[in-house]
């Protein structure tokens, strides 16, 4: 059974930063590229990153409007998936899911991330 937990989550001010963490099971990571989406109050998902597997050359993408702010990482000895988010704007707001897939589908419970001051 794939599993996607998600942890790190919490309250930030505009402009501080935040990490966010996934632990996968039940898949073989390392086959996968993997993603973050993030569903904003009253709105849908949306694409946040993706980083491809090893195989790949772990590249990276990213949504425009988080580039240069936010980084996604992978360990594929742990299994884990990281995204560090940095200089938060309120806009970033929402519930953060770890996905194997860049549309969501197949995702975690996800961890809030509020920005306010």
């Amino acid at each position: 059974e794939v599993q996607l937990v998600e942890s790190g989550g919490g309250l930030v001010q505009p402009g501080g930063s935040l990490s966010l963490s996934c632990a996968a099971s039940g898949f073989d990571f390392r086959n996968y590229a993997m993603s973050w989406v993030r569903q904003a109050p009253g709105k849908g998902l949306e694409w946040v990153a993706t980083i491809n597997n090893p195989d790949v050359g772990r590249t990276t993408m990213y949504r425009s409007s988080v580039k240069g702010r936010f980084t996604i990482s992978r360990d594929d000895d742990k299994n884990t998936l990281d995204l560090q988010l940095n200089n938060l704007g309120t806009n970033d707001t929402g519930i953060y899911y770890c996905a194997r897939d860049p549309t969501g589908r197949k995702r975690g419970q996800g961890t809030q991330v509020v920005v306010s001051s």
